[in-house]
């Protein structure tokens, strides 16, 4: 399976400040599974951080590399999906992700429920 984690899952699993479903845990910790996270993650977290809404690692990049997940840069293609998605959901950074995931055939692992709106394949955490 092929994952693309979403930044607040990814945060808990560097972190370990939040819960993550058994399922879903399992599903990342496989060694079978391709675990992905997205840039737009690392900006997001970026942009959070600089206002003080967020407290998180700084060296994420390398956390990445730690967890054997592949890093996921985002392309034109990635961008003018998100640009054409319904406006379901108002986030830029979770458009981005959907947006990546539909792309790359990737299963979105997250706890937000608005991303189902989309036609996108989750995975709950």
């Amino acid at each position: 399976m092929r994952l693309l984690l979403d930044t607040r899952t990814f945060l808990c699993w560097v972190s370990d400040w939040g819960e993550i479903d058994e399922t879903a845990r399992e599903a990342i910790a496989d060694p079978g599974n391709e675990v992905f996270v997205s840039g737009v993650s690392g900006w997001e977290v970026a942009i959070k951080k600089a206002r003080g809404r967020l407290v998180a690692p700084d060296n994420l990049s390398a956390l990445v590399e730690k967890k054997h997940f592949e890093h996921l840069p985002l392309t034109f293609e990635h961008a003018e999906r998100a640009a054409a998605l319904p406006m379901h959901h108002r986030d830029p950074f979770d458009r981005m992700l959907i947006a990546q995931a539909q792309a790359e055939g990737l299963v979105l692992v997250t706890g937000d429920e608005r991303i189902r709106l989309y036609d996108v394949q989750t995975m709950a955490v």
